[in-house]
């Protein structure tokens, strides 16, 4: 099931953008197999693995990485992978006895993919941080929110658009490679790295003059009056993005401001003038009477929709872009593919929930798994 059916990846247990990317590579129907701790660790994971979401789709075994025997444990599964990834702070792995250069001599195919926030090398690669500290120091953070302050954009886009994506991107890249060469390698996934790759396109439009350096002024950052959001006469919202010349002019239309002697659109000046007229607009109608005027045109429109309400949308109910597992409702796999579709095979599982199975799923053999649990091995 799905385009990575086959490749089997080790999972080192953690929090944020690496089980993000493990729940990527197993929706697409990589072999994910979690290795977690015996002991509780605060890694921020719901005690009910069905809220679980981003454990979704893996197997799990739980190892004392304390315990020399686990140690060789993990390395003959990872002798067995395809990749590994990991999310501990530079040196961690190297301490454990399961460093790239171990784990490449066992395997040296494997793709080591290895996930922090500042990156394995630089001045500050061994201090803590959060998405937040990740995307201040690339220029992102400071581009987001009103005129007066930065605001945070949720941690999408240091954790899992510039860490989680970015470490998937790597891995598959590196397993195409692996294939051709016979050779592995370790795939440094920084979220200051991905975060400054995500702002590629504003450091070009800021060369290009086209850009200000502050918030609030630019195109799509909520300067322009017609790339905003809206307050409706219910007190919700609606967002619009009519930047191409037609499609604001379908806008004026519909907002029916045709004979409102209007500035010109790309008039910066006169911006806070033109933004007063839409605003007194979109209040004279609720958010469902706009839908029904604008949805589905050329003006570049959609309601702002809350979590509850963004699944039971007809577009997100035509496309099955959310579906349920054991109940919980959550989005389900992406990018789609034609042929191989990926999916999802089943809720995250506890830590160390069948790991018996796993481990001979994974070519151990019975009298192996029961010396490991005899010698408290797993958990």
């Amino acid at each position: 099931m799905g385009p990575l059916s086959g490749v089997k990846v080790v999972e080192f247990a953690g929090i944020g953008p690496g089980p993000f990317c493990g729940m990527l590579l197993a929706d697409q129907g990589a072999d994910v197999l979690r290795i977690d701790r015996t002991a509780a660790a605060d890694l921020g994971v719901p005690v009910d693995p069905r809220f679980d979401v981003l454990g979704r789709g893996r197997r799990s075994v739980a190892l004392d990485l304390k315990k020399p025997e686990a140690i060789e444990t993990a390395l003959q599964l990872i002798a067995k992978a395809d990749a590994v990834i990991e999310g501990f702070r530079p040196g961690v792995m190297e301490r454990l006895g399961l460093g790239p250069e171990i784990c490449l001599e066992r395997n040296p195919k494997l793709v080591f993919g290895r996930m922090t926030g500042w990156g394995q090398e630089g001045p500050m690669a061994h201090a803590a941080g959060h998405d937040i500290n990740y995307i201040s120091l690339t220029g992102a953070l400071h581009a987001v929110g009103p005129k007066d302050r930065p605001y945070p954009p949720l941690n999408l886009v240091g954790d899992f658009g510039g860490g989680a994506l970015y470490l998937a991107f790597g891995v598959c890249a590196a397993l195409i490679e692996a294939r051709a060469s016979g050779k592995g390698q370790v795939v440094d996934a920084a979220m200051v790295d991905g975060a400054a790759s995500l702002m590629t396109p504003i450091y070009g439009l800021k060369a290009a003059g086209r850009w200000a350096d502050e918030r609030g002024v630019n195109i799509l950052d909520g300067g322009a009056p017609w790339y905003d959001v809206y307050e409706t006469k219910d007190g919700k919202f609606i967002s619009i993005g009519s930047i191409e010349k037609k499609f604001y002019a379908e806008l004026i239309e519909k907002l029916g401001l045709g004979d409102a002697n209007l500035p010109a659109q790309f008039d910066m000046e006169q911006w806070p003038a033109l933004r007063k007229h839409f605003a007194a607009a979109f209040k004279e109608k609720t958010r469902d009477e706009w839908c029904a005027i604008m949805e589905g045109s050329d003006i570049c429109f959609a309601p702002v929709l809350s979590m509850e309400e963004a699944p039971e949308h007809g577009h997100m109910k035509a496309r099955g872009t959310f579906v349920e597992v054991d109940g919980i409702t959550q989005p389900g796999p992406a990018p789609r593919f034609s042929r191989t579709p990926g999916g999802i095979r089943h809720r995250a599982p506890k830590p160390g929930e069948g790991a018996d199975a796993t481990l001979k799923d994974w070519g151990f053999a019975d009298d192996q798994v029961a010396a490991m649990r005899n010698a408290g091995v797993l958990g």
